[in-house]
Parts: C-alpha cells; structure tokens; sequence
C-alpha cells in the first residue's frame, strides 16, 4: 500500500465543540494511574453508510451533548503545584474537524493492517505542538469519501481513560448520536484512587525495574536497524492448537486463557526471533483491569484508567524454548494483580514518580476484547476500525479479527527485518497446520 498517497481535497479550519450546557469549572484531579499514560491514541472508524451530507453535524452536535456528561474532556491539560498532570476545566471544547478526501473509502486498503502514512491523514493533528500540554484532551476529524462513506478519527489523551472508558465514551456519544440516554453515564470521581498517606508500597514492583546487563554489545536489538511492522492472524484453531500444546506439557492445572497463550507465545517467539543471549534477562509487560478486582470494585462506568502494568521476566534461553514455561509467567503474573497490589502500585508511584522501563522489555497491549464494533452513530456499526499508528519497537497490539473476519486475533508488531522473517516462521509452524 505504499504507492498509494492519500490526498485531503478539502480541510475545514479546527474548531471547538464546547459543551452544550454549562459544566463545572476549576481542577480535575487525576489518579497515579493515569499520570504515567499521557500519550496521545489515534484510532479510526469507518462507516460505510451514504452520506447526505449531516454526519458531521450529527457528530458535531452530539458531541457537544455528551460531553455536558464527560466535561473534563473539553478541558486542558496543566500541571499541579505538586508536579503531577490534572485537567483544568477551562470548557473550552474538543477539537472537530471536517475534511474531505479524494479517493473511495475502499481505497486507503486494510484497516486492520494500519499504514500511519494513510490512516494518519484521518486523524487530526495539531501543528507545531511541543508538548502534551499544547495538545487538546480529544480532537474528532470526519473525512468524508466519494463513495459516500465517511471516517470518524479520534485522537484521544490515554491519562483521560484506558480502552474500556474510551469505549465506553464512544459508545454514549453514540447513543446520544441516536437521542437515546447514557446507558452507562460516567462516574466521573477518581478520588478512589488516591494513595494512601503515608504511601504504603507492600511489593517490589518489577514492572518498574530496568533490566542491566554488564555485557551490553549483543542484547538481540540493533538501533539502526530499520523496522518492519506485519500483522498475524490467530484463528480459533490455531489458538486452540497453542494452548492444547500447553495444556499437554501441563498436566493437573487449568487450561490457560487465549490471552495467556498469546501472550507466553508471542513472548517467546520475539526473544527466539531476536536472537537475545540467554542469559540476558527478558522482561514482559502487560496491563490488567483492575475495575472489578479492586475491593471494593470500581464504580460502573468508572471514567479514568483502571489498568494496572504487572509483569514477569526470564533468562531469554529459558524463554524461547519452552512455550509452558512463558505461560506459566504469564499467568502468575496477572494473577498477581489483587486489591492489594493494586494499592501498592499506586503508591509506589506516589512515593517515586517511577515510570516503567523498557529495556529488554516486551510490552503487550492488549484491544482484542474491546467492542469497537458496538460504536453506533446512526449509521450502523463500522464497517472496519482500528489503530491509525503503528506500535513502537518494545510493543505488540493484540486486536479482534471480528466476527465477520472469522474471529481469532490479529498480532501487530514490529522489528528488524531479520528477525521479522525468523519471528513469522514461528509464527506459520502454529497457523499453517
């Protein structure tokens, strides 16, 4: 898809979508799990539906609407007098945009095989920005298509709320597309996570630690080594053939979960592909929901991050050659996010402004179980959506294949192209079968 070069024809001037009622005013506190996360998530929603021309004003207009509801978003980012990001409710508004490009919506190919030199035109954007602070909290840029067919591109600070809040957003602002209430309205209070005082770290928080190694001249990873990003699709069947490989090395205990084999396969194949010494240490990350394993839970509809990073590591020879042993990782490691250690990671951030290092590190985010396709503005549900950028060198993106794509998981990651080839053959011994 690289010969193909999407052009914008037309490009209105951003302009701010206050919310529609008066909304409160002053600082928005946010939680020490929201304070490591201030990135910006750019993602796309492509509706197939004939436009008439009101889309953008449906869109525009509800999102004012909702975001009587969701009010911090139309807010700025700032700085506390304890150094720490808190949103200043300004109302000033999201940022929208209509623009329209000049090709069919066919055209800019798969979306579940994201090209950022496509899909970033969809996303907006601001220009000459320097820093987290001079960019807005959402911006919603509407591409219209000659076929008739529109993109709905979202640019979202992930300190405002992890996957299941964003979802949970889109899906209100759906609804209130559609003139219907909030069937899940935002609990906006994040105070519940406040750390304790005196903070209380009760566990080591490995996810924290860096990885060192006085023989640093071949850690597996060449910096000048371009990168080549490829997905893989999981079917059911080649999933059920990992974790039936697991279960027959593991006998007497549960069967692993997909995400379980996923994950422990992934893991091991990059570090074989990688080529890591092995003794040199390999560290996995991944986030888990903590909304219903806090104790008390969270509040439904909890508006803010609810994801706590835990992890495991492993001598990279251990790791590329046995499957069972990465899972059993795996599976301690999210096992080991209880109340408790939950509390602790909030205050071991209090306590050190820490953030989690990537050394030797694979990241793991997972969106695989996210209803992207449940966002209804009117016009049905999106005929393809997903990421508009690619993941960085240390991360995998895990997504849906969806029903109509026969279900299973798509693998999205990158590295140096010799170990891309060595990590996709791996990969065909699973999904060849």
């Amino acid at each position: 898809m690289g010969v193909f070069e999407l052009r914008i024809e037309q490009q209105g001037e951003p302009s701010l979508v206050p919310p529609a009622e008066e909304t409160p005013t002053g600082l928005y506190y946010l939680s020490n799990l929201d304070q490591n996360i201030a990135v910006i998530v750019q993602t796309v929603y492509c509706f197939r539906a004939a436009d008439d021309g009101g889309a953008c004003d449906v869109l525009r207009e509800s999102l004012a609407k909702v975001l009587v509801h969701y009010y911090p978003l139309a807010g700025r980012l700032a700085i506390s007098d304890d150094g720490k990001l808190v949103v200043d409710c300004t109302g000033d508004g999201a940022v929208f945009v209509e623009a329209e490009a000049d090709c069919a919506m066919a055209d800019i190919g798969d979306v579940t095989d994201p090209d950022p030199s496509v899909l970033g035109r969809l996303v907006y954007s601001v220009p000459g920005a320097k820093n987290i602070l001079e960019m807005p909290l959402l911006a919603a840029q509407v591409t219209k298509f000659k076929c008739g067919g529109f993109v709905l591109g979202l640019a979202i600070n992930h300190c405002m709320f992890d996957g299941v809040g964003a979802m949970q957003f889109v899906n209100s602002w759906g609804e209130t597309a559609r003139g219907l209430p909030l069937s899940l309205p935002p609990a906006l209070d994040r105070a519940v996570l406040r750390a304790r005082d005196p903070p209380q770290v009760d566990f080591p928080h490995h996810e924290f630690t860096q990885i060192t190694d006085d023989d640093d001249d071949d850690d597996g990873e060449d910096e000048e080594d371009p990168l080549l990003h490829r997905s893989f699709r999981f079917t059911p069947a080649s999933i059920a053939r990992l974790k039936a490989a697991v279960g027959a090395l593991e006998e007497g205990r549960r069967a692993c979960t997909t995400f379980e084999a996923l994950a422990g396969f992934v893991w091991s194949a990059r570090t074989r592909a990688l080529g890591m010494r092995p003794s040199r240490r390999s560290k996995l990350l991944f986030a888990v929901d903590g909304r219903p394993r806090f104790s008390p839970p969270l509040p439904a509809g909890y508006f803010g991050n609810a994801i706590v990073l835990t992890s495991a590591a492993c001598p990279a020879g251990e790791l590329a050659s046995s499957l069972p042993r990465a899972v059993r990782l795996v599976r301690g490691a999210a096992a080991a996010v209880t109340d408790v250690y939950m509390r602790s990671a909030v205050d071991y951030f209090e306590a050190t402004r820490a953030r989690p290092s990537l050394a030797s590190t694979l990241l793991i985010t997972a969106w695989s179980r996210l209803p992207f396709r449940a966002a209804d503005f009117g016009w049905g549900s999106p005929a393809a959506c997903g990421p508009a950028a690619l993941p960085e060198k240390e991360v995998a993106l895990f997504l849906s294949c969806g029903e109509e794509g026969g279900g299973g998981v798509r693998v999205l990651l990158g590295l140096p192209p010799a170990a891309m080839a060595e990590f996709q053959r791996l990969v065909e011994e699973v999904t060849a079968a």
